[in-house]
C-alpha cells in the first residue's frame, strides 16, 4: 500500500503538470517548512542528550567526508560529461553533495510507518552534510580567491533558516528533554505526517514547475538526477553498515547521501556563484531527484541496507 503522504506529492505534481488552479498559500508552506524543521530537530536533540559527544564523533566525522567525497565525484562528471561551464558543475556538484530536509522527512515517515527503528541522532548528520558540500562548491567554482565573499557565505550558510531551525530543534530538545516537550508533543510529534503531507503537496507543484527546464537542458540532467542519487546511495550504505549503524539508520544514511539540497544550497550559490545558472540545479533536484526519491528511491535505499546487514551476517 502507498503511503499516503506520498499521494499527496503526487496529487501537487499532476495538478501542476495540469496546470490546475490549485495552490498552496505561502504563510501555510512557510509555517510547514518550520514545523517539520522543528520536529526534525527536537527529535534529534532528545536523542543527542542522552548519548555521550564522543560516541557520536566518529559518525559526525565520516558525515562530513562524505559530503565533501560526494560533491568532488560529481564534479568532473558534471564537468566532462555534461560539458556543464565550471561554475554550473561545481553549483550542480554542491546540490548532491549536501542534503534535502524533505526526503529526510519522507523517509522518517516511511520507516515509521513500517515500524523500523533507526538511531535518533541521525538529525545532527543531517544538519553535518549541509555544510561541506557548499565549501567545496565554492572553492571548485572560483579556487581559494580573496574576493570570495565568505562573511556573506558564511551568514547564508550558518544563519539561513534551515540551519537556525535544525540547530535551534537540537538545542531545545537536549536542552528541555523528553518530559519537558511533553507540552508541546501534539504539534511537533503528533501531527508530523499530516505536515508533511501539506509540505509535499506544495513540493509536487513546484516540481510540475521544472519539467519544463528539463526538456530545454535534454537527457543528460535527467540521467544524473537519477544516476547519481543511486551511486550515492551505495556509499551511504557502505558507510551506514561500516559505522555500525542499524538497518534503519544505514537506510536513512543511504537517503541522505542521496538527496539534493533544494534550499541552503542554492541561497548560498545565489551569492558566492552569481554566475552558475540556478535552473539547472534546481531542474535537477527538484525536478528529477526529489521525485524519485520520494517514489521510488527510499525503498530502494531500504532494501540496500537490507541487504547489506544480511550479506554482513552471512
Amino acid at each position: 500500500m502507498i503511503d499516503p503522504v506520498i499521494l499527496f506529492f503526487v496529487l501537487g505534481a499532476v495538478a501542476g503538470l495540469l496546470r490546475s488552479e490549485l495552490r498552496l498559500p505561502a504563510a501555510v508552506y512557510e509555517f510547514a517548512s518550520i514545523v517539520l524543521l522543528l520536529s526534525i530537530g527536537l527529535k534529534g536533540g532528545i536523542e543527542l542528550a542522552r548519548q555521550p559527544f564522543g560516541n557520536l564523533l566518529p559518525q559526525m566525522l565520516a558525515v562530513v567526508a562524505l559530503g565533501l567525497a560526494l560533491s568532488l565525484i560529481a564534479f568532473p562528471v558534471l564537468r566532462h560529461l555534461g560539458r556543464f561551464t565550471r561554475a554550473d558543475a561545481a553549483s550542480i556538484a554542491a546540490h548532491y553533495g549536501s542534503v534535502s530536509v524533505g526526503t529526510y522527512a519522507v523517509a522518517v515517515a516511511y520507516l515509521g510507518s513500517r515500524q523500523i527503528a533507526f538511531e535518533a541522532h541521525m538529525p545532527l548528520l543531517l544538519v553535518l552534510l549541509e555544510v561541506p558540500a557548499i565549501l567545496v562548491g565554492i572553492v571548485l567554482a572560483r579556487g581559494l580567491s580573496r574576493e570570495t565573499r565568505w562573511g556573506s557565505v558564511a551568514h547564508e550558510v550558518f544563519l539561513g533558516k534551515g540551519i537556525v531551525l535544525l540547530l535551534g530543534g537540537v538545542f531545545i530538545g537536549w536542552a528541555a528533554g523528553p518530559d519537558g516537550l511533553a507540552s508541546i508533543e501534539p504539534l511537533f510529534f503528533d501531527l508530523f505526517k499530516g505536515i508533511l503531507a501539506l509540505f509535499l503537496l506544495e513540493m509536487g507543484l513546484i516540481t510540475a514547475k521544472q519539467a519544463g527546464s528539463l526538456r530545454r537542458h535534454g537527457p543528460f540532467l535527467v540521467a544524473f538526477g537519477i544516476g547519481m542519487p543511486l551511486f550515492s546511495a551505495l556509499v551511504g550504505t557502505w558507510l551506514g553498515w561500516a559505522l555500525g549503524l542499524s538497518i534503519g539508520g544505514t537506510a536513512i544514511l543511504a537517503t541522505l547521501a542521496a538527496s539534493a539540497s533544494y534550499i541552503a544550497v542554492p541561497a548560498a550559490m545565489r551569492i558566492s556563484v552569481p554566475e552558475a545558472n540556478p535552473t539547472l540545479s534546481l531542474a535537477a533536484a527538484l525536478g528529477i531527484t526529489f521525485p524519485f526519491n520520494v517514489l521510488l528511491g527510499i525503498p530502494i535505499y531500504h532494501a540496500l541496507s537490507v541487504w547489506a546487514h544480511t550479506f554482513a551476517r552471512g
